[in-house]
């Protein structure tokens, strides 16, 4: 029997997002503004809604590509309200799109940036009720995102950033997938 952190045994989708993709390491623009993005729009809402939708934001938002959606303007605003695949939330949408003029005109190296804020130690998680929400790097990516520009990332928001890209290897201690992500 497969032993998974309590949350990805709950649905099937839960539980191959957590045994491919929650806590593995990644990286490049594309990817991380994607994962950025998809956070954004979670806020407020569960994961799973975001992970069912995601085919439908990938298509909406030219497979996340910044500079793509940096040149999206009004008519690609309305386009995406009207888009029943994807969250309809225009403060997320015209986040998103924010979000991606300024990696676009500041030539921002999102996954240096990101990057930066990934601790050097971390506990793991004993149980599910161990694992933060935030955490002063999260506080500091946030701030350090706000001063740039960026909108609608806050330290939760960053703090799940970090979990599900793997700069944080929140798996409890009895999960399968413990310490095989980059930081145990």
């Amino acid at each position: 029997m497969i032993v998974r952190c309590p949350w990805g045994d709950s649905t099937p989708d839960y539980a191959e997002y957590h045994d491919t993709e929650w806590g593995v390491e990644l990286h490049g623009t594309p990817e991380l503004y994607e994962r950025m993005s998809l956070e954004a729009f979670q806020s407020g809402l569960s994961w799973i809604t975001i992970l069912r939708k995601r085919p439908a934001f990938r298509a909406a938002f030219g497979d996340f590509d910044p500079k793509l959606v940096a040149d999206f303007g009004q008519a690609d605003v309305e386009r995406l309200m009207a888009d029943a695949g994807i969250v309809r939330n225009r403060l997320k949408i015209d986040a998103a799109i924010h979000n991606a003029r300024v990696i676009v005109a500041e030539d921002v190296d999102l996954d240096a940036l990101l990057w930066s804020f990934a601790p050097a130690r971390h506990r793991r998680p004993k149980t599910i009720a161990d694992v933060p929400a935030i955490t002063d790097e999260s506080k500091a990516m946030a701030k350090e995102l706000k001063r740039r520009g960026f909108k609608f990332l806050g330290p939760t928001t960053c703090y799940a950033l970090m979990q599900a890209t793997g700069m944080v290897d929140d798996h409890i201690s009895t999960c399968f997938r413990a310490g095989e992500g980059r930081r145990a």
